[in-house]
């Protein structure tokens, strides 16, 4: 097949990962012709495709193609990428991303393109916009998806979201579980010792880690005030905070407000290649993010070996279950967060076995290998029914 992929921007992050590995898996497994097409990978987050590890596929850059809305831009990005488009010939269009997903769903459906597929990572609208943006962006995806065949959901919570946002019909929705390379997660706990003695980390000492860019509705305010009344309780706690973004500067200045200086680590920007050992280091992950599709850090914690704890949106549900691989709460609270840390902080016991069953339940259903297999058969399906 001969298939193209849009998305906004290949900045590091749980979207970006999922469309390389699926790019790099059409090309190696299947033997297909695949091109990228994607904007400047502006942002602190950094930029993916430059992480070292060698493209198999083309990649071409549509420079005006930002995530901010933009008229006169946005015009220019639908243009080029038509344009790129047309010179491809592509078998399937799959976008990613509110942006791309928009601008790339028009311009394939405009080309007649045999198939048309859309990954919803994660809804571009949310409780936490303005009503007027709220129903702006629910519209925008309610045009784009009359343009296109199928929507892929990375978890069932997706579905139901935009089917209820009378986004879609159900039937147009298939949920594919985001992959990932789940080797490094298997063996993570190999640098342990290793990389908690640079981060500066004691054998006694149970740490927390949150994977997450420094940014709004990440909730990283959330577990600084859970951990001020868990250190309380369990000095031996120690925090790990892995991501940069906006927010440092006012992290900060709440962690030294809260007198927690001694129990809070910043790994700052890390390549993805570095996530495994990290959370290799940790004895607890904690997700406090207020909306997200399924966060990429909840199975590769599972499939590691470490308990989660996470506030119950989205996809959470999905692999977070409590009592049995982690704790689910609700959202923005904080005293039951602070009591979960307290009670895996004092009970190693409990970490191995909540971390166990997920390590058991999630590592194979979430091969990026497997993601890919299940969205190829997706493709195929569409173009025997063209």
């Amino acid at each position: 097949m001969r298939i193209a992929h849009v998305i906004t921007r290949m900045i590091i992050g749980g979207a970006q990962e999922n469309t390389l590995f699926t790019c790099e898996d059409l090309v190696r497994e299947h033997g297909d012709d695949v091109l990228l097409i994607t904007g400047p990978a502006i942002g602190p987050e950094g930029d993916l495709l430059t992480q070292g590890r060698g493209l198999e596929f083309p990649v071409a850059y549509v420079p005006s193609l930002r995530r901010a809305i933009q008229p006169w831009r946005d015009l220019q990005s639908y243009v080029a990428i038509k344009r790129i488009l047309r010179g491809f010939e592509p078998d399937v269009v799959h976008t990613h991303s509110a942006k791309g997903g928009m601008l790339g769903r028009l311009a394939a459906n405009a080309l007649n393109v045999p198939a048309v597929v859309h990954t919803v990572h994660g809804a571009p609208f949310h409780p936490y916009q303005g009503r007027g943006a709220r129903e702006l962006f629910r519209h925008c995806e309610k045009i784009a998806a009359r343009r296109c065949h199928r929507l892929l959901s990375v978890a069932d919570a997706m579905t139901d979201l935009m089917v209820n946002a009378n986004v879609a019909p159900r039937e147009m929705f298939t949920t594919i579980y985001s992959g990932m390379d789940v080797e490094p997660f298997l063996h993570a706990n190999e640098h342990r010792e290793r990389v908690r003695a640079e981060l500066g980390f004691t054998p006694e000492q149970v740490v927390v880690g949150k994977i997450a860019r420094l940014f709004h509705l990440k909730g990283h305010k959330y577990v600084v005030a859970a951990a001020a009344q868990a250190v309380k309780t369990c000095p031996n706690l120690r925090f790990l905070f892995v991501g940069d973004g906006v927010l440092r500067e006012s992290l900060d200045e709440m962690i030294s407000e809260a007198g927690l200086e001694e129990h809070v680590v910043f790994t700052g920007l890390v390549p993805p290649s570095q996530i495994p050992e990290l959370v290799g280091a940790m004895d607890v992950l904690v997700h406090a993010s207020l909306r997200e599709g399924l966060a990429r850090a909840l199975p590769q914690s599972l499939i590691a070996g470490k308990p989660v704890i996470s506030y119950d949106i989205d996809g959470a549900r999905e692999v977070v279950i409590s009592g049995e691989t982690g704790f689910l709460l609700k959202p923005m609270s904080i005293e039951p967060m602070s009591e979960a840390m307290v009670l895996l902080a004092n009970d190693a016991d409990l970490r191995i076995r909540l971390g166990t069953e997920g390590q058991k339940r999630f590592t194979e259903q979430f091969r990026h290998q497997h993601m890919t297999a299940q969205i190829r058969r997706v493709y195929e399906e569409l173009l025997a029914a063209r």
